[in-house]
């Protein structure tokens, strides 16, 4: 289990419940399908899937939970053929026209006649809470993503305290600097080849650099007439890739062959077993990432309350 995206957040307190009360505590909202009528439910499910029963999967310090999203596939363009040819069948035999609150309403009938019989489509979201290092971790590109599975968690467990973590310094900001040569880049890291440079006014226009050198003076030249970085694809220490996004959010991460090397050299060959070592050597390689990265934008921005 290798986490590709980052969605990073900070617990407003030290989270007290063990694994086994964790999961007691999700079983009142695990997943339980999606019903005939109705359109998406939500609900939580074993890390590991059909290896286990487990709402929660534990290693040392950090607990694996996973929610999963039930959809009833409906593609608007087939709701809307459907709702132009019951419109063109009343007017046509009642000699009138339909108008906007009416096909609202049919528009709705159509809905409810389709969803038993509705594809189901699910989605799984994992994320970890480290209570070492008093993060939240979700695996997902997107940050509303992120906040779904929190707020259902606040949900379940009747509070939750963790808000997105921030820095002292715009991630935008620092990483302008380090390819205009501003700023060195901090110790362990290094550029990547891509980057997505932005200009504060929309008619500034936008640019994606691929697979070129960042220090080159094509990158310099874009932002010698104003854009600044949103995406820089970075490297740490020989050990991770990613890119990291001016929202703090990290896209497109990559465990390299050093640390996945570890993984070769064990005899592990159950799923359960190959599951709990992946996560072990995942977490144990983001606590010592993660705090270089928050140390590199200024360190982390602590709510006043703390």
């Amino acid at each position: 289990m290798w986490f590709r995206n980052l969605q990073l957040y900070r617990l407003g307190q030290v989270f007290d419940l063990t694994p086994e009360t964790l999961h007691d505590r999700l079983q009142a909202q695990a997943f339980q399908g999606v019903s005939r009528m109705d359109m998406a439910t939500s609900g939580w499910v074993p890390p590991l899937g059909r290896h286990s029963e487990l709402l929660v999967h534990a290693t040392d310090a950090c607990m694996m939970i996973c929610l999963r999203k039930g959809e009833k596939l409906m593609p608007a363009s087939v709701v809307n053929q459907l709702l132009d040819d019951r419109v063109a069948e009343i007017e046509a035999a009642e000699a009138r026209e339909v108008y906007r609150r009416e096909r609202r309403r049919l528009k709705d009938e159509i809905i409810v006649d389709l969803l038993p019989r509705a594809l189901t489509r699910h989605t799984d979201l994992f994320a970890y809470i480290d209570n070492r290092n008093g993060l939240v971790v979700v695996d997902t590109p997107m940050a509303s993503r992120a906040e779904d599975l929190i707020s259902q968690l606040r949900a379940t467990l009747g509070t939750f305290k963790a808000t997105p973590l921030e820095v002292n310094e715009s991630a935008g900001a620092a990483m302008t600097r380090w390819l205009n040569g501003a700023a060195p880049l901090p110790g362990g890291f290094e550029l990547g080849d891509t980057c997505e440079l932005k200009h504060p006014d929309p008619a500034g226009g936008q640019v994606t650099i691929k697979h070129q050198d960042l220090a080159s003076s094509e990158v310099r030249n874009h932002l010698s007439h104003g854009k600044y970085a949103v995406k820089l694809a970075l490297a740490w220490k020989e050990r991770l890739s990613f890119v990291l996004q001016d929202d703090l959010s990290i896209k497109r991460l990559k465990f390299e062959d050093v640390i996945r090397d570890a993984e070769a050299d064990t005899t592990a060959d159950d799923f359960a077993s190959r599951f709990d070592l992946d996560f072990s050597l995942m977490t144990l390689e983001l606590a010592a990432f993660l705090p270089q990265l928050l140390e590199s934008l200024g360190g982390e921005a602590l709510p006043e309350a703390a």
